[in-house]
């Protein structure tokens, strides 16, 4: 497995910005000179200006430009401004001024780590021709340096004088950027990284064509062929077999190379420095520096803002075909073990943090069942389509964008003609703390309230309703009351809301009132941006005493703003009366249930008289100008007669 020397297109780097810093004297200026003109010059300016290397100078063809510092006082805002822009820092010491070197931990390494400082770092020994012969060697001097500053990436002493190892300097900046270390290897456990075993393990999978868990010799030079353009002879095959083999047994079985070997030969790789291989495999993969698919691999999503995205039944037939592969017990769940065993092939779990993490059905092992997974991904695709995309693409997915989603029509276009062809509905609950959201999105999920996790801010339940015969996805997201406010400063808001619930504690006057603010708000909102919602009123608690003053106003407001009556549920006593149905067939009639206020009922009857008052004056226009032509006509023929 040969490495490529051809990084600049797969790195998606155009070119290398390199910054030298370091105390004064220690030879950043001459190292600048040096590489730049392969000769030690007799005067050198206090600071270079900028110096480009051109593709050709190394053999991965990425143009180099180098930038020189001055560590002067006075120059530390644009020193600072010029690490923050590189994409490696060479770090300078001069090998016989011993307090340099210390300074290398007293001073510039803290500040880099102060300066929260991502690029790769080379510490390079500057002068080497006045070294000391009696001092320790590099190695002896870094070991301890580069055990406390894990940022730096490689550490080389050179002579700009006697042109000693000086290119090699630049040679590693480059590689540091262009094939990093940090993100494949673990250098304290010696181990390649989740993300690196994940990303791998995927390349196998995909490389392994007839799915026998290991690659043949014609599969392993398909690999070869793919990433580095060049294919393995059968005696190199054999020599690569026989090293793991060596090394680690399982790693090669009667059919071929296993996963456990194919992850050894990367790490083996790594570890003699040759970490230019696996970035070929990853990047000819569509791996990014980040270890996950590019962005440009990634379509460009265009839609309103009251448009969504649902999967295809393409995309649903292979999420169904991924769960029973995975469902290993055959208990109709999948467990976390098994779900985690199922995103392995992603950079981690997209579900082990909110708003995934439970938001869906579970059985009491913790085990999601199939409507709870498709349920999921539903949510997933709701939020943020790139990310499911990406995900199904790791999980093995092989059609396209658009054989995966479909772009739902505007709602504001469904209001309009009355009727959706949606088949997931998002539903905002609003109310007071203490009204009971938590308790209708545990019910929903078919749990107690007191199941639910401890969350801030938003939480999201999503489920499958059945209505007339037809399974659609309701998704609940819960608004905090104190979240409101900020939530409706943004105009667009409403957009992804295809109903809004209202719940309040049936039993307390002062909920109904709070709840009441919340729904004039939200209709209001509405109104103004043209983004309404059909809306529901939720009287929670009916197990309670009811207050009477607070069943009277909810009626009536619910009357005069045109929406139907608040529907009462209790939720421990589980009579929930049909509630979830209730809202999805509010879902499905968009054009029902939109509350009025008296702002917006005012706003109507003055656009009605308006109307009426432009019709009058059209049609006395129109008579106007009938009688005008009749006028004529009239005069026409009395003309003629006489």
């Amino acid at each position: 497995m040969a490495a490529a020397a051809t990084a600049a297109n797969l790195a998606g780097k155009q070119g290398v910005r390199v910054v030298v810093i370091g105390d004064p004297g220690t030879g950043k200026s001459s190292l600048v000179v040096s590489v730049a003109t392969e000769a030690f010059p007799e005067n050198v300016p206090r600071v270079m200006p900028p110096t480009r290397l051109p593709a050709d100078y190394f053999p991965d063809r990425v143009p180099i430009t180098i930038v020189d510092t001055s560590s002067s006082p006075e120059q530390r805002a644009k020193l600072i401004a010029e690490c923050q822009a590189a994409d490696a820092v060479v770090l300078t010491y001069a090998c016989d001024r011993p307090a340099t070197l210390e300074r290398l931990s007293t001073f510039w390494l803290p500040e880099l780590r102060r300066l929260q400082l991502k690029a790769p770092v080379i510490v390079v020994g500057c002068k080497l021709d006045l070294r000391d012969e009696q001092q320790v060697s590099l190695e002896q001097v870094m070991a301890p340096i580069m055990q406390t500053f894990r940022e730096i990436e490689t550490c080389i002493e050179c002579s700009a004088l006697r042109q000693i190892q000086v290119p090699e300097v630049f040679y590693y900046a480059q590689k540091a950027v262009l094939h990093p270390t940090a993100p494949l290897f673990d250098q304290e456990a010696q181990s390649l990284k989740p993300r690196c075993v994940r990303a791998l393990k995927r390349i196998f999978i995909l490389c392994d064509h007839d799915r026998d868990g290991a690659l043949s010799d014609v599969e392993l030079n398909d690999f070869q062929v793919k990433c580095f353009n060049a294919p393995l002879q059968p005696t190199e095959i054999a020599g690569v077999k026989r090293v793991v083999q060596e090394k680690m047994p399982e790693g090669v079985n009667d059919n071929g190379l296993t996963l456990t070997g194919f992850l050894f030969l990367h790490a083996l790789f790594i570890e003699k420095g040759r970490l230019e291989t696996t970035w070929t495999v990853l990047r000819k993969f569509g791996y990014d520096n980040e270890i996950k698919l590019r962005d440009d691999l990634m379509p460009t999503i265009k839609r309103a803002p009251d448009q969504t995205l649902e999967l295809t039944s393409q995309a649903t037939d292979f999420l169904r075909g991924i769960f029973n592969m995975f469902d290993t017990d055959n208990d109709e769940a999948l467990l976390p073990a098994e779900l985690d065993d199922l995103f392995s092939t992603a950079p981690e779990n997209p579900w082990s943090s909110n708003p995934y993490v439970d938001c869906a059905e579970r059985n009491v092992l913790g085990g999601l069942s199939l409507e709870g997974f498709l349920s999921k991904w539903a949510l997933m695709t709701l939020l943020d389509p790139a990310n499911s995309f990406a995900n199904l693409v790791y999980v093995g997915y092989s059609g396209d964008f658009g054989s995966a989603f479909t772009t739902m029509r505007k709602r504001r276009v469904d209001r309009k003609k009355q009727q959706t062809q949606r088949n997931v509905f998002q539903c905002y609950v609003f109310g007071p703390r203490g009204a009971g959201k938590t308790a209708l999105l545990q019910s929903f999920l078919g749990r107690q309230p007191s199941d639910a996790l401890p969350m801030n801010g938003e939480r999201f339940a999503a489920n499958t309703v059945e209505l007339s015969g037809f399974r659609k996805t309701l998704v609940f997201r819960e608004i905090p009351e104190d979240d409101v406010r900020s939530l409706l400063t943004d105009r667009e808001s409403l957009a992804s809301c295809d109903v809004a619930v209202f719940i309040y504690d049936s039993s307390d006057e002062l909920s109904w009132q709070r709840a009441r603010n919340l729904l004039v708000e939200v209709a209001t909102h509405g109104e103004n941006t043209g983004y309404e919602v059909p809306c529901l009123i939720v009287a929670a608690k009916d197990d309670l005493d009811q207050s009477p003053l607070a069943l009277q106003e909810s009626t009536r407001v619910s009357q005069d703003m045109g929406i139907e009556t608040p529907i009462p549920i209790s939720v421990r006593l589980r009579d929930l009366n049909n509630i979830f149905c209730r809202i999805v067939h509010a879902a499905q009639q968009p054009h029902l249930s939109i509350p009025e206020t008296e702002v917006g009922k005012t706003r109507r009857q003055y656009r009605q008289l308006l109307n009426r008052s432009l019709m009058v004056v059209s049609v006395g226009a129109a008579v106007t100008v009938v009688g005008i032509a009749a006028y004529r006509v009239y005069a026409a023929r009395k003309n003629t007669s006489s």
